[in-house]
């Protein structure tokens, strides 16, 4: 790409020129002009007799009359007035698409020059002498002639032959119309490598590791093929939005000496027929011409769903003749070894189970959303550009973002960077780290959205009532923030929570949730004796929630051990599972775990009141509360609870995920060894 210096010695990217369409479209213009132009130009002449020139010269009609020697015909210019005559008007109408202006517009051959000027003379000689015109003779050239009588026709064939060249090329409009079939991989070598290496890849180690052993089979084969072993065919990668798999291909594609091929899975989906398979034959045959090679595709699941999913009886499916010329080649039987495939995906649920089968996807590399650990490696890649003051710890950062995966990290730095821009400071402090933190996970901060003081303090009211019964709920997540202060499209108020590092969670967890998000519905009760429309988004989550512990947990003692979860989530499932009574006795459990759940956050809220009110009074008045101002104004929360920061700071995290017995069993383990360490010890 090329490069221009600026002023201040700086090189700037010059930015990619896009195609001239507009120069195409006004070079068409003008050709198109240009020929109807000349076609009116060149209009073909009525034929006429040498007695039809004779009427018209005796009417005084007749502007000009052309003799051309070397072809034998003579032509026969009109007046401008003859011409507003309806007999030579329709004539010469009917003769032309356009009107002829100019002339000649009738002509008729002769035998000889000698017999039409014997014969011209004759006519005169009748005329008075103020009519009397004479005629003009000349030669015209072959050449003339030729293009009078297929100059268009040959100026259309140019233009569109120009047109189709330009098409079939890489600069016109529509290109590659012709080479439809090809493959539109990008393709990355030693000519146009990637920058991007795994030092740029963070809270990836284990994805990491499976990748990288491609890549040094790539690069030293014989270490592994002495032993006997073979190199994968191809490596999936599946895990949600967001959480690296195109950037750990990048960092494959930087790594690797090898070629690499690049494309989306919508690349292979066209209009056309059998377009998909050609794009795939031809992605093959480039990749074997270059082996050993990789080939990545991003999105699979474009052209990889299962087969026979949702088609109709007896139609031809253009995406499965796609992932059948797919699976032929990842191996089929005339397959060439060499070439080896990346794919990306975040459906793995909905791929043909042909395609996932060992020969084809030899490894399928799951890339989740990175733990606290993660997060804090992937925060330090995003950090070291930017100008940080020194309170941002990278271990503060991570807990303070659980559930978040790779792309929000990036986003939350970039933003934090943006905000300390905004305010005109030297660098980036925590504060700005805070607030880009609360912009994504909340929305945009809306300041001057206008609210009445009763909507205000029904909000102040809502969201103490989430604050003070996570609190006295000994397995509700701690608080970190509550704020009335506007955000996003209807938030009026939010309050932030610090997740535990953890997977599996007990009924008692998932109870205490649930009352948590209901506290802000049971102090709006409680103070004003009736409830808002504000408590949409916590009724969705308690909802969904209860029907998780019923239908998918087994959690419920009515229903039992039961579990209506279908991981393959079908397309067209139109049947229930489970009978109309079964679902009516679903319905009825969950809204008994929803009332029990609100009823339990009311008592508790009723014996708290007094906090509710300090708590919604002091957010009135300040807007936004942390978990220091709640400690001072109600008192430490009444469990010994550490969070996960302060866990992972202190380094008791990999403690609490060890049994219990694990510490006695380490002592006993070391009780066995001394007797033995003593006896040999005698025995030297």
């Amino acid at each position: 790409m090329a490069e221009r210096p600026n002023k201040k010695k700086k090189l700037i990217t010059k930015p990619p020129q896009k195609p001239g369409y507009q120069i195409w479209i006004i070079a068409t213009l003008v050709l198109l002009i240009f020929g109807v132009t000349y076609f009116k130009n060149s209009a073909t002449t009525v034929p006429i007799t040498f007695s039809r020139l004779e009427q018209m010269m005796l009417s005084n009609d007749v502007k000009e009359v052309t003799l051309i020697k070397n072809q034998d015909i003579v032509e026969v210019t009109l007046k401008e007035e003859a011409l507003q005559n309806s007999k030579y008007k329709k004539e010469l109408e009917d003769s032309n698409m356009f009107p002829i202006e100019q002339g000649p517009h009738y002509s008729f051959e002769i035998t000889t020059v000698e017999i039409f000027n014997k014969n011209f003379e004759e006519l005169e000689a009748k005329l008075p002498p103020e009519q009397r015109i004479g005629y003009k003779a000349k030669d015209r050239s072959d050449f003339t002639s030729f293009f009078a009588s297929w100059g268009f026709l040959l100026l259309i064939l140019f233009g569109f032959w120009f047109l189709m060249r330009r098409m079939t090329g890489t600069g016109g409009p529509g290109g590659q119309i012709f080479n439809i079939g090809k493959s539109k991989a990008a393709l990355f070598d030693a000519e146009n490598r990637v920058k991007i290496t795994f030092d740029n890849v963070a809270g990836l180690d284990e994805a990491k590791e499976e990748v990288m052993e491609i890549v040094e089979f790539l690069k030293t084969p014989e270490k592994f093929t002495k032993l006997g072993g073979k190199i994968p065919k191809g490596a999936l990668l599946v895990g949600p939005p967001g959480t690296g798999k195109t950037l750990l291909a990048k960092a494959v594609a930087g790594e690797a000496e090898v070629p690499f091929f690049t494309l989306s899975g919508s690349d292979f989906v066209e209009m056309f027929v059998g377009v998909g398979a050609a794009r795939v034959r031809d992605l093959f045959k480039q990749a074997k011409e270059k082996a050993p090679c990789i080939v990545f595709i991003d999105e699979i699941d474009a052209i990889g769903r299962s087969r026979g999913r949702g088609q109709m009886p007896g139609s031809n499916d253009e995406r499965e003749n796609t992932l059948n010329s797919l699976l032929v080649e990842m191996d089929g039987f005339a397959t060439d070894s060499g070439v080896i495939i990346l794919a990306a995906t975040n459906r793995p649920d909905v791929l043909d189970s042909a395609l996932l089968r060992p020969g084809r996807f030899d490894r399928q590399i799951s890339i989740d959303k990175p733990d606290i650990v993660g997060r804090e490696a992937i925060f330090k890649v995003h950090l070291e550009p930017l100008k940080l003051s020194k309170d941002v710890e990278p271990k503060k950062l991570a807990a303070q973002t659980p559930g978040f995966a790779g792309a929000e990290i990036a986003n939350v730095c970039n933003e934090a960077a943006l905000i300390a821009a905004r305010r005109n400071k030297e660098s980036v402090d925590l504060q700005d780290f805070h607030d880009a933190i609360d912009r994504v996970i909340g929305g945009l901060e809306k300041k001057n959205k206008i609210i009445s003081p009763e909507e205000k303090r029904i909000v102040a009211y809502h969201e103490a009532g989430h604050a003070v019964a996570g609190w006295f709920l000994e397995h509700a997540d701690p608080l970190v923030k509550v704020s009335i202060v506007p955000r996003g499209v209807a938030a009026l108020g939010y309050a932030q929570y610090l997740p535990k590092e953890q997977f599996l969670y007990q009924t008692e967890q998932l109870i205490d949730e649930m009352c948590m998000t209901l506290g802000g519905r049971a102090a709006e009760e409680i103070i004003f004796g009736k409830v808002s429309t504000g408590a949409l988004s916590d009724l969705e989550r308690v909802t969904k929630l209860a029907y998780s512990i019923v239908t998918m947990y087994g959690m419920n003692d009515k229903i039992g051990n039961v579990s209506f979860y279908d991981s393959k989530q079908s397309d067209y499932n139109f049947s229930k599972p489970y009978s109309e009574n079964t679902a009516q006795t679903i319905d009825e459990e969950v809204r008994k775990i929803i009332h029990d759940a609100f009823e339990r956050t009311r008592k508790l809220l009723t014996d708290k009141e007094d906090k509710l009110e300090i708590i919604a009074r002091e957010l009135l008045e300040k807007e936004i509360l942390f978990q220091n101002d709640l400690e001072r104004l109600i008192g430490p929360r009444p469990f010994d609870k550490q969070t996960t920061y302060q866990a992972y700071t202190n380094g008791k995290m990999d403690k609490e995920i060890m049994p219990p017995d694990a510490t006695k069993l380490d002592e006993k383990e070391e009780k066995e060894k001394a007797p033995t360490e003593i006896n040999k010890s005698e025995e030297k």
